[in-house]
């Protein structure tokens, strides 16, 4: 900031000048607020502070804004004295505080520029914003140019120049004219013409009178410096190219390609020429050789341990990633290699070499000749005559340990590929591979052969859809022998799968002959499992085993001898037709929901309950008076006099000094403040109706405990109203119609004189009956002599409070609401019409619970109900055809009878099951109704 001296002697001679500094910054803070411009106290310029209040001083001395403005270069020279640069002012506060005028609109000021002098007399119409620079008008400049050459230039940061350092080149920069050259495009021809640098034509200077000094501009002489600056265009940059520098590290063949030369010219040197390639195709070069699939088919076939190596190595992997498109059929050779590869298994645990022949002229001492052509039948009978190899506490060494790694590589490459369906049918015309089945299946025990086991099972499983194995079969057999076992749950699930599945894809059937009844006993207990997979390939293998009646008979055979038993499986399938069912409910209405009749008239207290309501003040004597004899309902309504009148009616007898009647505003507004859904109404008319809309009488009062009464419904003559007294107790109501409608009384050991009575009335010829509402009980004799009975009678009118009520009404079957009354003589009673014309009653309903199974998108059973069910169909089919191929056979099961016996004792006790599985279980409904009928058939033969 300037020294204070200086502030002082710049505010000397200024008009109009404030001479406070305090003053001048709160004056110039007010104006900005007044016209909404911003101020910045501390303004800095080029990053250095100025002072406002000298600026202010200098720039008034100086004659003021416009003054300073239409001097050329005045601003610099002030920028100079303060070594500042460019500055900028308010002008419009110099207007309005030191000329006393009003300054140009915000708009055409402060908004654009202040640029250019006559700021005194601008105006919105004579004003016009500065154009773009490079706007130029048939190639002159316009008044509007020229006009532009007088205005102050927009705010710039530029350097200044120091004292004597530029002269006048440098300040003529700051006033170069924009260029008005307008672009003239080429439209001579579409082809680009090479021009040379001198060829250019550069932007002439536009003439202008040399004695204005704004429109000097020594930047248009092409022959000053300033003209070159002006005109200054930067080279263009031309990336640099670089070149890696060649090292033993990043190109090693290049160094290896030199020091070979250099060797091979050492070795010239020398005498030693090595021998010339030139023009010869060396191993390995010149071709791409054959693709991963033909490389390791090759490599398989040749027979040398490292090639095979590397082929099951890669046969593992392309198996597993591109099993789906694999195919044998493609790569001839390669499933013959596969196999003979899994068949050196035997030479580690057996003192054979398994060979395969295509040959004919097989010998029978060709003991480890396997028959390529149709297999080999006797080969179970070879293996149990082979040697074993024993291994010493199971260690087995490197090599051994390698090979068999290798042929589980074989195999799991077998396994993988059979999963597709193209060469699952493929390898099923393989006969060796049905021997190696046969061969891995009746390995020795040994850990080290579980793998190839499971490999040579899952192979199976594929395959023997594909094939009809009869009794005699060595795979067969095999795979029976394996499933007695039954040691390995996942080995049990894949050998039943794969003997449930013999000759599935062929016409011809499954007839599972031979198998040992010990098998049959524990699938039986398996079906007893919690295991679902398990039971599942049980029952499949049962559904197989049953279809065929000589299997039937078979079981019917041991049943008989005793040493097996039909109930445990029977009982058990009978169990699993509701395996995993969902419960659910379908409802019937029964009854047609009956609605409350409205009351015609407001119910009288009983004696109890007016007493109860006296002992409250008002409002609550009001409250429970309302609701005892009124409800809430949106639909109804009652008049307000007639409410009033009610209620004065009840108490204005009963009503003290202390306790006196509610006014009628009160007592309505106590309405809507008992019933939160009753609310007061005007219906609008010739004679508006002042109502209260939501509240309705009750057909019965109701005590302050929420407890409703009962009324009596004694009718004295057809044609009478009832009796109509209220009582809270069925004693009391019963005690009410034995003495005041039936005439009985307590005698002084307070018994009732039924018998006095009764004597009395048979003297007079007089009956007794119920007059109870509608009741027609006694129409049909006239009456009873006895007034027990009728007494008795009179107790099923009364409403029932006991503990078992509510379970009575929820099982109870109604009658018919709509039925007004009976037929006379029928005997029965119809009381209870009335009571529910009054008091409305619920639709009834009939739940009926279902137990439905697992089904398919098509809405078919489907899992282990269904199986069970269609093994007890084959049961019931097959059972009659054994009874009758075993007539011949044992007495026992001669004759008619013993069929009807057995059915009976066999299929009898399932028979309620099936009658609730019928009726409960909509999947299984048309499957259980054919074998209902078919144990019908059967028993009745």
């Amino acid at each position: 900031m300037a020294p204070a001296r200086a502030m002082d002697d710049s505010m000397e001679g200024v008009i109009g000048s404030p001479l406070d500094q305090r003053d001048f910054f709160e004056d110039l803070k007010s104006y900005h607020a007044e016209r909404g411009t911003n101020l910045d106290v501390n303004a800095r310029v080029n990053g250095k502070h100025i002072d406002l209040y000298t600026l202010f001083g200098v720039v008034n001395k100086k004659g003021g804004y416009d003054v300073v403005s239409a001097e050329k270069l005045a601003w610099r020279k002030v920028g100079q004295d303060f070594h500042l640069g460019q500055t900028n002012t308010a002008a419009a506060y110099e207007i309005k505080r030191i000329h006393n005028q009003e300054p140009p609109p915000r708009e055409i000021l402060e908004d654009i520029s202040a640029k250019g002098g006559d700021l005194l007399t601008r105006t919105l119409e004579n004003f016009r914003p500065p154009q773009n620079r490079d706007y130029a008008g048939n190639g002159n400049d316009s008044d509007g140019s020229r006009e532009e050459d007088r205005k102050t230039p927009k705010e710039e940061k530029m350097d200044l120049d120091e004292p004597g350092s530029g002269g006048r080149v440098t300040r003529g920069l700051r006033q170069a004219p924009p260029q008005r050259q307008l672009f003239q495009p080429d439209i001579s021809s579409s082809r680009q013409i090479r021009h040379t640098s001198s060829n250019v034509n550069s932007p002439q200077p536009l003439t202008q009178s040399s004695n204005n000094a704004y429109n000097y501009n020594p930047s248009s002489n092409p022959n000053s410096g300033s003209f070159s600056i002006a005109n200054y265009e930067p080279r263009i940059q031309v990336p640099l190219t670089l070149r890696p520098v060649l090292t033993p590290g990043n190109n090693p063949a290049m160094f290896r390609e030199k020091l070979k030369k250099i060797k091979e010219a050492q070795a010239a040197k020398l005498g030693k020429v090595p021998p010339s390639y030139k023009g010869m195709m060396l191993p390995g070069t010149g071709f791409d050789g054959p693709n991963i699939y033909v490389r390791t088919l090759l490599a398989l076939r040749s027979g040398i341990p490292g090639e095979q190596d590397y082929a099951l190595h890669h046969l593992v992997k392309i198996s597993h990633e591109r099993g789906d498109k694999y195919k044998f059929e493609a790569f001839p050779g390669l499933a013959e290699g596969l196999i003979e590869k899994a068949l050196e298994v035997g030479s580690l645990f057996y003192d054979v070499k398994w060979a395969i022949s295509y040959s004919d002229n097989l010998t029978a001492h060709d003991v480890n000749v396997l028959d390529g052509m149709n297999g080999t039948h006797d080969l179970l009978k070879r293996i149990s005559g082979l040697r074993h190899i024993s291994l010493h506490d199971e260690v087995e060494t490197e090599e051994h340990n390698r090979k068999l790694s290798k042929i589980n590589e074989a195999g799991l490459v077998i396994r993988n590929m059979s999963m597709l369906e193209d060469n699952a049918k493929y390898l099923s015309d393989q006969y060796p591979l049905r021997d190696f089945l046969t061969i891995a299946l009746n390995l020795p025990r040994n850990v080290a052969l579980v793998e190839l086991k499971h490999y040579a099972l899952d192979i199976a499983e594929q395959l023997t859809k594909y094939w009809s194995l009869d009794a005699s079969d060595p795979l067969y057999l095999s795979l029976l022998e394996y499933l007695d076992d039954g040691l390995d749950r996942g080995a049990t699930l894949t050998t039943l799968r794969a003997i449930s599945r013999i000759s599935m894809n062929l016409e011809d059937s499954n007839r599972l002959q031979g198998v040992p009844l010990s098998i049959i006993r524990q699938l039986c207990e398996w079906t007893l499992l919690d295991d679902e997979e398990l039971v599942a390939a049980c029952l499949d293998f049962f559904y197989q085993f049953t279809a065929m009646s000589e299997n039937v008979a078979f079981l019917l055979t041991h049943a008989a001898a005793g040493t097996f038993s039909f109930h445990p499986l029977i009982s058990q399938l009978g169990r699993l037709l509701l395996h995993n069912s969902q419960e659910s409910c379908s409802k019937r209405i029964v009854s047609q929901p009956v609605p409350v009749k409205s009351a015609t008239e407001i119910p009288m207290l009983p004696n109890d309950l007016l007493e109860q309501i006296l002992r409250y003040n008002e409002p609550d004597r009001s409250s429970h008076w309302l609701r005892a004899c009124f409800e809430e309902d949106p639909e109804s309504d009652i008049t307000q006099i007639a409410l009033w009148q009610a209620y004065q009616a009840r108490f204005t007898r009963l009503s003290t000094a202390q306790n006196p009647l509610l006014a009628a505003a009160e007592f309505i507004k106590n309405v809507s403040t008992t019933f939160p859904t009753a609310n007061a109404q005007v219906i609008s008319g010739v004679n508006p109706r002042f109502i209260i809309k939501g509240i309705r009488p009750r057909h019965v009062p109701m005590d302050t405990k929420g407890r409703v009464y009962s009324r009596c419904l004694w009718r004295t003559t057809e044609d009478s109203k009832v009796c109509g007294d209220f009582h809270l107790k069925p004693g009391d109501m019963w005690e009410h119609l034995i003495t005041f409608h039936i005439g009985l009384s307590k005698n002084e050991e307070s018994r009732w004189n039924f018998l006095e009575v009764k004597t009395a009335a048979a003297l007079n010829g007089q009956k007794f009956t119920c007059n109870w509402a509608s009741c027609q009980h006694f129409s049909a004799n006239g009456g009873s002599d006895d007034p027990y009975e009728v007494g008795m009678h009179i107790k099923m009118h009364l409403p029932d409070i006991s503990a078992m009520a509510g379970h009575r009404a929820k099982f109870n079957k109604p009658g018919d609401p709509d039925r007004s009354s009976r037929s006379v003589g029928s005997g029965k009673s119809d009381s209870s019409s009335e009571y529910v014309h009054l008091h409305g009653r619920p639709a009834v309903y009939d739940y009926f619970p279902w137990y439905n199974t697992a089904v398919d998108e098509r809405g078919d059973a489907v899992g282990l109900p269904l199986t069970s069910v269609l093994v007890l169909k084959n049961l019931t089919r097959n059972i009659p055809k054994a009874l009758d191929a075993l007539e011949g056979v044992s007495d026992r099961f001669a004759g008619t009878t013993g069929k009807k016996e057995w059915m009976e004792r066999l299929l009898g006790p399932i028979r309620p099951r099936l009658a609730f599985v019928l009726a409960h279980n909509r999947p299984l409904a048309t499957y259980v109704s054919d074998l209902i009928t078919a144990i019908e058939n059967g028993i009745e033969g």
